[in-house]
């Protein structure tokens, strides 16, 4: 076994560890879902990626993404307060 597959292996077992961890240890209580609107600012943010080969349009998509994203948490705080 190379190096790099044992610290892939290591890296692996560390990451089911943490897993079982926050399975025994999570909250019963469902966390809640995304909002649409976070939900439209991801789609943007991952077809901005996807279309990162053609820079204008990747990064439009991206800003786009990422504008609605904060107008999403703005929208969110003022509603809890």
């Amino acid at each position: 076994m190379a190096a790099s597959e044992l610290y892939i292996a290591i890296a692996l077992v560390i990451l089911w560890i943490i897993a079982l961890a926050a399975l025994v240890t999570g909250k019963s209580k469902r966390p809640p879902h995304p909002s649409k609107c976070a939900m439209i600012a991801m789609l943007l943010v991952i077809s901005g990626i996807v279309f990162g080969e053609n820079r204008v349009i990747g990064y439009t998509l991206i800003g786009a993404g990422v504008l609605l994203a904060v107008f999403d948490i703005l929208k969110n705080l003022k509603g809890r307060s």
